[in-house]
């Protein structure tokens, strides 16, 4: 079986506070996973995580998710992949040092977008690593693009290419909130957790969906369910689930147990 694993910029991050870790909470993450490892050795891991506040406040800047096309924006194009690629290698880091075989394998090197959109990918590399028993980590990040120049692509745009290839069981975005709510439960204390959802009932649920708190140049939570929709369409025995990271242990619970309810299903 195969888990994928998304670490939320929201929550590794403080997405109000450029450049901001959460150093004790990806500690506590990758021990998490970790653990879930060591009891189901023969269940295979793919480990990725968002930029939060590394990544999407210096895209935004220079508006690198519309392309680029100067050398201001090719410099800023770079500086963003280069702020990505350090909240990476704490994330990497913790992941070594918690005993995971983990690897990193940045998206500006494995895929081509075409209008922001990705179009091909060399995931030979992801495949290599997973044969010799190691996790692939990888990321959102910058990625040059046919049409526009340059792009970002979002960690669920990275992981979606990657399922064409390497069709996961589950796929868990583990984020701040419970789950998916009708509203933004951090300014909503009305907002209502919607426990199980199905492909069908995504556009009359379009609307309420809430966004994601905080600076986020590749979407909020809409988004997110969107494009996990319209993955599952076409892999239609994937579940998503999205949970919080927030609560100790809830991780573990979720890695050991994912048919388990807990936050939010997504199911065709």
């Amino acid at each position: 079986m195969l888990h994928c694993i998304k670490l939320g910029g929201s929550l590794i991050t403080d997405k109000n506070n450029p450049l901001t870790p959460r150093p004790l909470v990806i500690q506590r993450l990758a021990r998490e996973i970790a653990a879930a490892h060591r009891q189901h050795p023969g269940r295979q891991f793919l480990i990725s995580h968002g930029s939060g506040s590394y990544g999407h406040v210096v895209g935004r800047r220079y508006h690198i998710r519309s392309g680029v096309s100067d050398a201001a924006g090719w410099r800023g194009f770079a500086e963003t992949g280069y702020i990505a690629g350090q909240l990476n290698r704490l994330v990497l880091a913790a992941l070594l040092q918690a005993g995971l075989p983990a690897i990193s394998l940045p998206p500006s090197a494995l895929v081509t977008c075409r209008n922001g959109r990705i179009v091909s990918g060399r995931f030979e590399p992801v495949l290599a690593a997973m044969r010799a028993g190691l996790i692939p980590l990888v990321f959102g990040d910058v990625a040059f693009d046919e049409t526009l120049g340059g792009t970002i692509v979002s960690t669920e745009e990275v992981l979606a290419a990657l399922a064409e290839v390497l069709p996961p069981d589950h796929l868990t975005l583990v984020g701040i909130v419970d789950g998916v709510f009708d509203g933004d439960p951090l300014r909503d204390t009305a907002a209502k957790l919607l426990p199980a959802l199905h492909v069908q009932e995504m556009e009359a649920l379009r609307a309420e969906l809430g966004g994601s708190h905080g600076v986020d140049v590749t979407g909020g939570m809409a988004a997110k369910v969107q494009e996990m929709a319209a993955l599952i369409t076409r892999h239609r025995t994937l579940r998503v689930h999205f949970i919080s990271g927030e609560t100790p242990g809830r991780l573990l619970s979720h890695l050991l147990a994912p048919d388990q309810p807990l936050g939010t299903t997504l199911s065709f």
